[in-house]
């Protein structure tokens, strides 16, 4: 049986990807000294999706050649690598705009979190396993009103190995005292996808316009499991309790 339900939280239970995205723009923008197309960002930014900041930084910095004017501005920002320079003004952006709850509350995604309130109310264990800092879930989590959803909350600071490695998974797992086969992850990205399969744990892939191309790109994920249409999510969850029933407990019978 499925005993616990693990959730991503960027991109699955609010849409911060896109506000993210919105940061590095404007970040960017103030590196060139000129406006950059919001679609450019964009369209670089949804191939990391999933991955961490630090990750997406350096990644933003190669596409967009903005290594040079990064490195000059390392002693302003006392890092010591030129794409450290993005992150510290992206977070600094983001944060500003985040400051206002509702911002959060207008970019939640209420499929995903009327799942977790569901889980919930069903008795099942729950966490959060996140490539964001435990804090900044935690800042997150107050906005959405939902930090009493969950028994466990794991940033990415809590581990060595960030998603796609399924560190974050096992280690939710083991805080919940529930084995990984009897686990569902709850994932929009492509990295995420692949840590909650790496565990062993049954994975539902809740599509965002950031991550459909990619993770049908990726082909990780049986077409089944992955929900395109939020008020079929219900659903595809009952049917992926079934399949785990059909295919696991009937293996343990035999």
């Amino acid at each position: 049986m499925i005993r616990a339900m693990i959730f991503d939280l960027d991109g699955t239970l609010v849409n911060t990807e896109e506000l993210k995205a919105l940061a590095y723009s404007r970040a960017i923008s103030q590196l060139r000294g000129a406006e950059i197309s919001k679609e450019t960002v964009l369209g670089a930014y949804q191939q990391v999706v999933g991955q961490t900041r630090d990750a997406a930084s350096r990644f933003l910095m190669e596409q967009l050649g903005l290594e040079e004017i990064c490195r000059t501005l390392m002693p302003q920002y006392g890092v010591a690598e030129p794409w450290q320079v993005l992150t510290a003004m992206r977070v600094t952006i983001y944060q500003e705009m985040i400051a206002d709850p509702e911002v959060l509350r207008a970019s939640q995604w209420p499929h995903n979190v009327g799942l977790l309130r569901i889980a919930r109310t069903e008795g099942c264990r729950t966490a959060l396993a996140t490539s964001s800092y435990t804090h900044e879930a935690h800042q997150v989590l107050a906005a959405l009103d939902l930090e009493d959803q969950f028994d466990v909350v794991i940033g990415v600071d809590q581990v060595q190995h960030p998603k796609p490695d399924p560190e974050i998974y096992l280690l939710a797992a083991e805080r919940l005292a529930v084995p990984p086969e009897e686990c569902m992850v709850i994932e929009d990205s492509p990295p995420g996808v692949r840590a909650g399969l790496a565990a062993g744990m049954n994975v539902i892939a809740v599509a965002t316009p950031f991550t459909v191309d990619r993770l049908h790109a990726a082909g990780q994920i049986s077409h089944q499991w992955v929900v395109h249409e939020p008020d079929r999510l219900l659903e595809v969850v009952e049917d992926r309790v079934r399949e785990h029933n059909r295919t696991v407990h009937r293996r343990e019978e035999a």
